[in-house]
């Protein structure tokens, strides 16, 4: 019962996603400490607002909408995006393309006699309604080459 759950635990994924999520709250806490301490005094200066700007209220009906925790919110997860997306996203994709890029090899087509679709060039028999095709002249002994060469 207990070897089970070692194994689930000692998977690299799990530890991994478990990192990623710790890392990922001690940033949020460091990008909300930066907001508040940095960003919402400017924007508090710009707009003319004295004091801790994200305290900033108003009041509909004796109803009070804090606005000012509302623009901490969006401040601190806009940055977060960026910084995610240009610290990892796009270093991720770069490497992706460098180490693996995308190869879209397309296998010469001709067309079926019976059902007029595209099969490729190679093909035996057609995947649309299972005809015999015959063999290309040009192709077949590219064929019977690798066939006796492997």
């Amino acid at each position: 019962m207990l070897g089970g759950f070692r194994s689930f635990i000692l998977r690299g994924n799990v530890v991994d996603l478990a990192v990623g999520i710790v890392i990922g709250a001690a940033f949020t806490a460091l990008v909300n400490g930066f907001v508040k301490a940095f960003l919402t005094p400017i924007v508090g200066f710009a707009t003319g607002a004295t004091g801790d700007y994200s305290r900033r209220t108003f009041a509909v009906g004796g109803t009070v909408f804090p606005y000012g925790s509302f623009v901490n919110a969006v401040i601190s997860f806009l940055l977060i995006a960026c910084v995610l997306y240009f610290l990892v996203v796009l270093p991720i994709n770069k490497l992706h393309e460098r180490f693996a890029p995308h190869q879209d090899v397309q296998a010469d087509k001709r067309d079926c006699p019976e059902c007029l679709n595209p099969v490729p060039a190679r093909a035996r028999r057609c995947g649309f309604c299972t005809s015999d095709l015959e063999p290309l002249p040009d192709t077949a002994g590219a064929g019977e080459t690798r066939a006796q060469a492997g």
